[in-house]
C-alpha cells in the first residue's frame, strides 16, 4: 500500500529500481542483498532500505530480496498493472523519435499521433497514422486515452494542454520548454525539460 506521505524524491527513484531489477532477472539473478543492490544501482544500502520501507519493506533479514518479487511489487507501486493508452501531439522530429521508442514493452500503448502540418498528416510511424488536430477530441473519447505526450512548439503547448484537459485526458507528459499549468487538478502533468539535464551536465563539467 502506497503511503501518501512518500516524498517525490523516493517516487522518482522507483523507476530506476524497476529498471535494474528487470536487468537482473534477465541475467538470471534471483536473490540480492541491499548491499549488492547498492553496488549495482549506486544508492547506499541504507537509502535502499529506507525507500522500500515506505511501501512495506519486502526484504528478509539474512536473505535479502527476491528479485522477481521486488520487481513485481515495484511495478504495482508504479501502476504498471494495466496498459495506458497514449497519444503524441506534435509529429515533428521529437514526436517521431518518441513514437519510435518501444513504450509498449512498459505498458504504454501508442494509439495515435496528431499535428497541424498537412505535410505530415497521413504519414505512419510504427503503423500509427498521424492525424489532423481536428480529430483529437473524438479520438481521445473513442479510444479512452489516458496520457497525452506534448511535443508541439512552445507557443502552442499551453493551448493544447488546456484542450486536452477539456477533452478528458488524465495525464500529460510535456516535452516543450515551458511549464504547463492546468486548472483541472484531476489532470497530472509531468514537465520534462531536456535542456535542464544538459545544463546540469555543463555545471559538472565546469566543476571538474
Amino acid at each position: 500500500m502506497t503511503n501518501n506521505k512518500v516524498s517525490m524524491a523516493v517516487i522518482r527513484r522507483l523507476p530506476k529500481y524497476h529498471r535494474y531489477l528487470k536487468e537482473m532477472l534477465e541475467n538470471g539473478i534471483n536473490r540480492i542483498s541491499s548491499k549488492e543492490l547498492s553496488d549495482v544501482i549506486g544508492f547506499t544500502a541504507s537509502q535502499i532500505r529506507q525507500d522500500l520501507n515506505n511501501f512495506g519493506g519486502f526484504g528478509q533479514q539474512g536473505y535479502g530480496y527476491n528479485v522477481e518479487d521486488l520487481y513485481n511489487e515495484i511495478g504495482q507501486i508504479l501502476g504498471l498493472v494495466k496498459t495506458y493508452n497514449t497519444i503524441i501531439i506534435g509529429a515533428g522530429n521529437l514526436g517521431q523519435a518518441l513514437a519510435n521508442y518501444n513504450f509498449a514493452s512498459h505498458g504504454f500503448k501508442l494509439e495515435g499521433m496528431f499535428d497541424i502540418n498537412p505535410k505530415v498528416t497521413g504519414l505512419r510511424i510504427r503503423d500509427v497514422e498521424i492525424k489532423d488536430m481536428d480529430l483529437l477530441e473524438e479520438e481521445i473519447k473513442n479510444k479512452n486515452i489516458d496520457i497525452a505526450i506534448i511535443c508541439t512548439s512552445r507557443d502552442a503547448a499551453q493551448s493544447v494542454a488546456d484542450d486536452l484537459a477539456k477533452y478528458g485526458i488524465k495525464a500529460i507528459w510535456n516535452f516543450t520548454p515551458v511549464d504547463l499549468k492546468i486548472n483541472n487538478h484531476e489532470v497530472i502533468v509531468e514537465n520534462v525539460h531536456l535542456i535542464d539535464s544538459l545544463l546540469t551536465l555543463s555545471y559538472f563539467l565546469k566543476e571538474k
